[in-house]
């Protein structure tokens, strides 16, 4: 459980990072999120996740 927080914790200071030191880049990726096909947005979500996992593995091992 403890790992889950503290990668829950990470993804926070990561969209921290993003809104609150680059809020414009963060207003123009919504933007084109918002534009972007359904299909296409499934394709990257699930890469991220498979990558996601990936990495999980390869540092726990």
């Amino acid at each position: 459980m403890s790992d889950f927080l503290a990668a829950l914790g990470l993804v926070l200071v990561f969209e921290g990072l993003l809104y609150g030191g680059l809020p414009s880049l963060a207003k123009r990726l919504a933007a084109d999120i918002v534009e972007m096909p359904e299909g296409m947005m499934r394709g990257i979500g699930l890469a991220v996740m498979i990558a996601g996992v990936f990495i999980v593995w390869l540092v726990r091992g």
